[in-house]
């Protein structure tokens, strides 16, 4: 896990559960979760149709409650056998990026306003919101796009512009839901090596979510999720050194 890193920073979570229903139709999607993410790092999460992945991305973006367990995020306690947290959307707007396998940006704003948007929901003033773009973008090597529209962009461009969106507010952590599954294997290592590149440049803990083949080897440490249970090893680690 590399060493020198703030051990109550990332993501922690400790025996995760979560049951659908009650009594004798109750589902147990998610039975016992166990996962470690430090700042810095970028680690897959893999697993069978039906294993519980999307439950746990859920539970893990605060969009549905887990029934037990207990969730650390950068530092703080925010799940308890309960949430600990009032404002959901609120912690889910600052404390957690999102990069989904569409990169869902808004086609009437131009590059720059689809990542400053959120900090500026944030209360932030736009222009230190529009700044803080621009700087993202740049380190995306997408900064000569600022002022395009979504639909002039290429789909490789679409997926740097809407990770820089998902830093921009700087969270703990990042959850990438089968990231590269549209693109080829060039532009598939591309992203894979940008969110390295990015989890090292801003200590930023990214869950990568995939059944892609191509990026797997990438991997230095994998989450096999199996009938609701979370399996840590190895992974090979190739090529993002």
């Amino acid at each position: 896990m590399g060493t020198g890193m703030n051990e109550g920073k990332g993501i922690l979570i400790e025996g995760m559960r979560k049951r659908y229903g009650e009594g004798d139709t109750a589902v147990d999607a998610l039975k016992e979760v166990n996962m470690r993410v430090m700042p810095g790092e970028v680690v897959g999460l893999i697993g069978p149709s039906g294993s519980g992945k999307s439950t746990l991305l859920k539970c893990l973006g605060a969009v549905i409650e887990p029934t037990a367990g207990r969730m650390t995020l950068g530092g703080k306690v925010i799940y308890d056998n309960g949430w600990l947290i009032k404002d959901l959307r609120a912690l889910r707007r600052d404390k957690i990026g999102f990069v989904f396998q569409a990169p869902y940006l808004i086609p009437f704003l131009d590059v720059t306003d689809n990542v400053a948007l959120l900090p500026m929901l944030a209360g932030r003033p736009n222009a230190e919101s529009r700044k803080r773009a621009v700087e993202l973008l740049e380190a995306l090597d997408v900064a000569h796009r600022a002022k395009a529209m979504p639909s002039q962009l290429s789909g490789g461009e679409q997926q740097r512009v809407a990770i820089a969106r998902a830093l921009v507010n700087q969270p703990p952590v990042i959850l990438a839901d089968e990231p590269t599954a549209p693109l080829d294997s060039q532009r598939a290592l591309a992203v894979i090596r940008i969110l390295n590149q990015m989890a090292r440049q801003y200590q930023t803990a990214i869950i990568v979510v995939t059944h892609d083949e191509k990026i797997i080897p990438t991997f230095k440490r994998i989450y096999h999720i199996r009938d609701g249970r979370t399996h840590e090893e190895a992974g090979e680690g190739r090529g993002f050194e």
